[in-house]
């Protein structure tokens, strides 16, 4: 039996896009969060604008990682050869019954 398969990365170009979009919105949200003027960061900028960007930037990361990769996806090893198995598979076993328990009633 040959196997020809060559193994790929995980992520295809896509997935690297939108890793590097999502990466890049978090950003913006923690740089807009240290904008804010006020005390304490209690502004609009802060509180509302900056968390917002936040929770679109982990969304984007969990779509980046979710999404299947295209048919692009770079191959990991590009002079592997194919491999032959010529070893049988050993029988399979069936479980031994449980023992009875030691204690008395």
């Amino acid at each position: 039996m040959i196997q020809d398969q060559t193994p790929r990365f995980a992520f295809g170009r896509r997935n690297y896009r939108l890793m590097f979009a999502g990466l890049a919105v978090l950003a913006i949200g923690f740089i807009t969060m240290t904008l804010d003027k006020t005390e304490y960061g209690e502004g609009f900028l802060g509180i509302t604008l900056g968390p917002i960007l936040l929770v679109i930037g982990f969304i984007i990361e969990f779509f980046a990682i979710m999404v299947r990769p295209d048919n692009s996806a770079p191959v990991a090893n590009e002079t592997t050869t194919p491999t032959t198995v010529n070893q049988p598979l050993a029988p399979l076993s069936t479980p031994a019954a449980p023992a009875r328990p030691t204690y008395k009633r």
